[in-house]
């Protein structure tokens, strides 16, 4: 049978120029639609719905190699933070390796 791992990256971030969740949403929806298109992950809002200027962003993948998984959380996870609307407050991994 073949392995897989899961990875998924969950990041707090700030959003500190929005003023409504209507500001939020414009400023979250091209960079989440961007992230699933440039690195064909699945990626949501998972936290903070509720807040204006703070969302939780859960982005997850899976793939055979963990090596694989390690670069394309980097390279997410830079993507984000080059982002000139938000502040990454924290970034955190999780792994979940079947056989």
């Amino acid at each position: 049978m073949t392995e897989a791992t899961v990875a998924a990256l969950i990041l707090d971030v700030r959003l500190p120029g929005c003023r409504s969740l209507k500001d939020k949403r414009s400023v979250l929806r091209p960079i989440l639609e961007r992230l699933q298109h440039r690195f064909e992950v699945s990626v949501a809002e998972v936290d903070h719905q509720d807040l204006w200027q703070r969302a939780g962003l859960g982005v997850a993948a899976v793939s055979s190699s963990t090596a694989v998984l390690e670069r394309l959380l980097d390279d997410v996870e830079r993507y984000v933070w080059a982002q000139a609307d938000i502040e990454v407050i924290e970034a955190r991994r999780r792994w979940l390796e079947a056989d």
